[in-house]
């Protein structure tokens, strides 16, 4: 059985709901050695298709798909009482935060399900209200802050002048510190006052780290965030007040960076919830048309889409014809012509006429939406370097402690030193033993990678997989807007008649196309660039072309279908056809009612930059 492209897409996801497929920039899987490994590249392997309904053959590429994984609910018996709510807490940026909410959450009973995104820092609860109020003030007791997310997912934005803000601030007064320390006569007074400018410092750039130590030490579980506070605290103690307020603002920063990179790549693909509009036209039982939110929208109601509007919602076509570009899903270069059961996708634009389809899928579970999801799950997945630098940081952190304790207790009976020196040297000890660039490094320089790579229109699934990219030894390309511009243009003309002189065929032919609304109509009228003259009789034929009379003649321009329903194929012309089609060109005919006059080849043509993009490749150890 033959399948086209969309059927193809919409088959995969719906036989394998895990699997999805992103658009411009996809994963594949490299088989290496047996061993499955998931490298995230900018990729298409691209195939053309023919449409039977369409104004031609169609060119388009053909998306590997992307694996994720899937939270699993603790339960599956429907509870009408459940609902998902999505909370941010920016303070959960690592799988130690995850695992320490997992475990305060894992004794409150009528928690469905949790699904936790450490890239957006979000967490979703389905459970009924009260027991959310419940798990909210579980997490709340280990010192993270909350923040509800609203259904157009913003969170709501903090009181004051932002993390970033008291984050510059502490750093401006870590700086008078320093200069207060370096400076001011050695007095009692601006010693209390560079301590009471340390102090605020500490306070406006490290409350957060302080809440999250101190819930891991009561919970006898220190991390990296207990180790800081210690540190800084104990630095203070013995007098380094500058530096303890230098390394916490410095500390507070560093984390902002490594969000806001972050960030930086979860804004690439916001582009694509764009593309999905937030209501749509839907048939009442009266036969009315309303205007309600999309989410709200149930399967098999009949939607209805006019020339110019994005689709809301997948579905099936029940009435009218039109052309839908569907690149920022399926990635095809040339818009695909819909008719009656053709399948339809959230996010892709009606071009040319009305349709009306039965949705398929709710607005959570369309193509596009799954696409956003997966990408944005799959980016909380960590490098194998940041799941070392996390497995490190566990035994580190508690081995440091207790090494400090050693030393405080141990030392006047070792080294012959007065209490006051043992504690000293301990609080010393954490100080300079403080992993910090070691905490940073890693994150930092995986998600500024990630971001560098979504400024430049490559979506990769993680650190995992920018790291295991080392290892690839194939590389596949999406065509189209990668290699090609993405848009459709008239690459070749070849008249066929010579009873007609070219200059008049050439005219009748942008007569015609200007007069339709078809993307490829439109790219051959463009390209000719001659004067319309005036058409009478002109009617459109869905799915196939258009016809009128010009001069005295009836004339066609349509696709190859047209041409054969017609009569006016030949082995000539099909072997041109043929040349074509192979070419991955979209073939329109201009003829009369007796011959064929003139062959136009429309094409999605190569950028000027990729051929010296794929020379650079060829360089790489890899096919491409």
């Amino acid at each position: 059985m033959t399948m086209t492209r969309s059927e193809l897409v919409v088959l995969l996801a719906q036989r394998f709901p895990q699997l999805v497929q992103k658009d411009a920039e996809l994963a594949v899987a490299v088989l290496n050695g047996g061993n499955e490994q998931e490298i995230a590249v900018a990729t298409h392997a691209d195939q053309q298709t023919s449409n039977d309904t369409g104004h031609g053959g169609c060119s388009g590429s053909c998306a590997s798909v992307t694996v994720v994984s899937q939270e699993v609910p603790q339960s599956f018996a429907p509870d009408p009482t459940s609902t998902v709510s999505v909370f941010r807490i920016p303070a959960m940026d690592c799988p130690n935060e995850e695992n320490d909410i997992r475990k305060a959450l894992a004794d409150i009973d009528g928690i469905r399900s949790l699904r936790f995104e450490l890239a957006a820092r979000t967490l979703s609860i389905e459970a009924p209200p009260p027991i959310q109020e419940v798990a909210l003030a579980a997490i709340r007791k280990l010192g993270f802050e909350i923040q509800p997310v609203k259904a157009t997912g913003e969170s709501t934005p903090p009181s004051g002048f932002g993390d970033f803000g008291k984050a510059l601030l502490a750093l401006g007064l870590a700086i008078a510190a320093e200069g207060l320390d370096f400076f001011a006569p050695d007095t009692l007074w601006f010693k209390g006052l560079g301590m009471a400018v340390a102090a605020i410092a500490i306070w406006f750039s490290g409350i957060s780290t302080y809440r999250k130590g101190l819930a891991a030490l009561r919970r006898g579980q220190p991390n990296m965030n207990a180790l800081m506070g210690v540190a800084v605290t104990g630095a203070f103690l013995i007098g380094q007040w500058p530096e303890a307020a230098m390394v916490m603002a410095l500390y507070a920063i560093s984390e902002l960076i490594e969000a806001r990179s972050v960030d930086r790549a979860r804004n690439a693909i916001k582009g694509l919830l764009a593309l999905t509009p937030e209501t749509a036209e839907v048939r009442q039982e009266d036969g009315s048309w309303e205007e309600m939110p999309a989410a709200n929208i149930v399967l098999g109601a009949v939607a209805r889409v006019k020339p110019g509007a994005r689709i809301p919602l997948d579905g099936r076509v029940t009435a009218g014809n039109s052309a839908v570009n569907q690149a920022p899903v399926t990635g095809e270069s040339m818009p695909v012509d819909k008719t009656v059961g053709d399948l339809v996708f959230a996010g892709t634009m009606n071009e040319t006429g009305i349709i009306e389809f039965e949705v398929t899928a709710a607005a959570d579970n369309t193509t596009l939406a799954r696409i956003i999801h997966a990408v944005e799950q799959a980016q909380g997945t960590r490098a194998p370097t940041q799941r070392f630098v996390d497995r490190f940081a566990a035994l580190y952190t508690p081995s440091i402690f207790a090494i400090a304790v050693a030393v405080a207790t141990l030392g006047p009976w070792l080294f012959d030193w007065n209490w006051t020196q043992a504690v000293y040297k301990s609080l010393v000890l954490l100080v300079i033993a403080c992993p910090c660039a070691l905490v940073i490094a890693t994150p930092v320089t995986v998600v500024s990678g990630l971001a560098a790579a979504a400024r430049r229109g490559i979506l990769i699934k993680g650190g995992v997989y920018l790291e295991e990219a080392r290892k690839l030894r194939a590389i596949a390309l999406d065509k189209t807007g990668t290699i090609t511009e993405g848009k459709p243009r008239l690459v070749a003309t070849e008249v066929l008649s010579a009873v007609e002189p070219e200059s008049r065929i050439l005219s009748w032919a942008a007569s015609l196309a200007g007069h339709s609304d078809h993307p490829v109509s439109k790219a051959i009228a463009t390209s000719l660039n001659l004067p319309e003259n005036d058409l009478a009789d002109f009617t459109a034929l869905p799915g196939r072309g258009i016809e009128a009379r010009l001069d005295g003649h009836t004339l066609i321009l349509g696709n190859h279908r047209l041409i054969e329903d017609r009569g006016l194929c030949s082995t000539e012309i099909e072997a041109r056809l043929a040349v074509h089609e192979n070419q991955g060109r979209t073939a329109t005919l201009l003829a009369t009612e007796d011959r064929v006059l003139a062959i136009f080849a429309v094409a999605d043509t190569i950028k000027e930059s990729s051929r010296e993009a794929i020379t650079d490749l060829h360089r790489l150890p890899a096919t491409t």
